[in-house]
């Protein structure tokens, strides 16, 4: 169960509650952090059982740790609904579509090599014209909403992305400054290896040697996110294994999420005697890719891109990591673009790792406010650092017929437009 000491450290102040997005929705107390800090302490002191009504108001919580910023207590919110939820995966029978949908989730989404499969199922479904005759039959309505989220969500797709592939190896352009490992990721090498392509060559244009393991996979955010301790240590060690044999220190993360997990991977592996002390210390080499450049600092020239863009706080780099300026820094100092800021730029867009796929309805409500505050900016293009953002901002642009009138991009894609000369155009 969750950690009574830090449980106790809330004083139930509600600083918490203006920042909490499910609060926003429904200003149910028990869907709020204070409120959830409650039943967890009822929990640990055996008042009240892990029912189905309980578990609802954890699973309703998307994680984004917006009140982890906003405590003046220093409450480790972030930690205590790790606890739980890993609790939660123990001891609570989930429902049989519940746990297949999950299941599904987890056999899928951190094992790219089946991802790319279903990128080429996705690929038959769209270029035979299959998604056509599915909408225009309308038969996404028919669907339970997590399914007819899941489609709604399938980002576009294309042949490229079944053959892409970074090399394990590229040299600094220039002199060398410093040698870096890349996590490639899960998601993003599949479904955003445009991403990553663009983040090695700013990497090697600012004097870095870039290795990227070939046997690193999954980081494990994902499942510590989703209360799937044991799984999210193995794919750790592994992780931790593969980057040690590198020697580098410093590990480049161009995900929010999978970023604030790897940071986080002292504590994931804190009781583990054999793996402690390795993962403090290669969580202590780990860096977002803006964190890491605006560390270095700039060699490599810019050339001026003739944009208005917004950028989105994705809640993992905000909250989690404490990582606000970095990103906009890297941006403004691009010749000709226009950075305009977004209301509540901070608040979670709704996708926050799993949860738009086992929470729709509630990630729909709280995507439609992000999408409100991001039309009345009114940018050409909307930048977020998280796939998952990335990935449901666009799906809510694309309902309203937005698609096409505001792209999206990663922020590394638009500083390596920069620094080739080329134009804008990006996903």
């Amino acid at each position: 169960m969750p950690d009574r000491k830090l449980i106790n450290e809330c004083v139930h102040c509600g600083f918490c509650l203006p920042t909490c997005p499910t609060y926003q929705s429904w200003g149910e107390e028990m869907d709020s952090p204070r409120g959830r800090i409650y039943l967890m302490k009822a929990l640990a002191e055996e008042r009240a059982p892990l029912s189905s009504t309980v578990v609802g108001h954890f699973d309703q919580c998307l994680g984004c740790m917006a009140c982890v910023t906003a405590c003046p207590s220093g409450v480790k919110y972030d930690a205590l609904i790790e606890q739980t939820r890993a609790e939660i995966e123990r001891s609570h029978p989930r429902s049989p579509g519940d746990r297949w949908l999950r299941a599904m989730i987890f056999a899928l989404f951190p094992h790219p090599r089946r991802l790319a499969i279903v990128v080429l199922l996705q690929l038959i479904y769209v270029k035979m014209g299959l998604r056509w005759l599915v909408h225009a039959l309308g038969i996404p309505r028919l669907l339970p909403p997590r399914l007819r989220n899941l489609e709604a969500l399938m980002p576009p797709v294309s042949a490229r992305q079944l053959v892409a592939k970074l090399p394990a190896a590229s040299p600094a352009k220039g002199p060398a400054r410093a040698k870096v490992a890349l996590l490639a990721g899960c998601v993003q090498r599949v479904y955003f290896p445009a991403v990553n392509e663009a983040t090695v060559r700013v990497l090697t244009a600012e004097g870095c040697d870039v290795i990227v393991p070939p046997d690193l996979g999954c980081c494990g955010a994902l499942s510590v996110h989703s209360g799937r301790d044991e799984e999210a240590r193995r794919f750790a060690r592994a992780a931790i294994a593969a980057l040690e044999r590198t020697g580098v220190s410093v590990i480049v993360v161009n995900a929010a999420g999978c970023g604030s997990s790897m940071k986080e991977w002292g504590r994931l592996l804190a009781g583990d005697p054999e793996w402690a002390e390795r993962a403090e210390a290669m969580a202590a080499k780990v860096k977002d890719v803006s964190e890491w450049l605006a560390e270095l600092g700039p060699v490599a020239p810019r050339h001026p891109l003739a944009l208005k863009i917004a950028y989105h706080d994705a809640c993992h780099l905000a909250h989690a990591q404490r990582i606000r300026a970095q990103p906009r820094a890297l941006l403004r100092a691009i010749p000709g673009l226009e950075l305009t800021e977004i209301a509540d730029a901070d608040q979670c867009c709704g996708s926050a790792g799993i949860y738009n796929l086992v929470q729709p309805e509630s990630a729909r409500e709280i995507g439609q406010r992000k999408v409100d505050n991001v039309l009345a900016a009114a940018p050409e293009l909307l930048v977020s650092a998280n796939p998952g953002c990335t990935l449901q901002i666009r799906m809510l642009l694309e309902e309203r017929g937005l698609g096409a009138t505001i792209r999206t991009a990663h922020p590394i894609e638009l500083l390596d437009a920069s620094i080739r000369g080329g134009d804008s155009s990006t996903t």
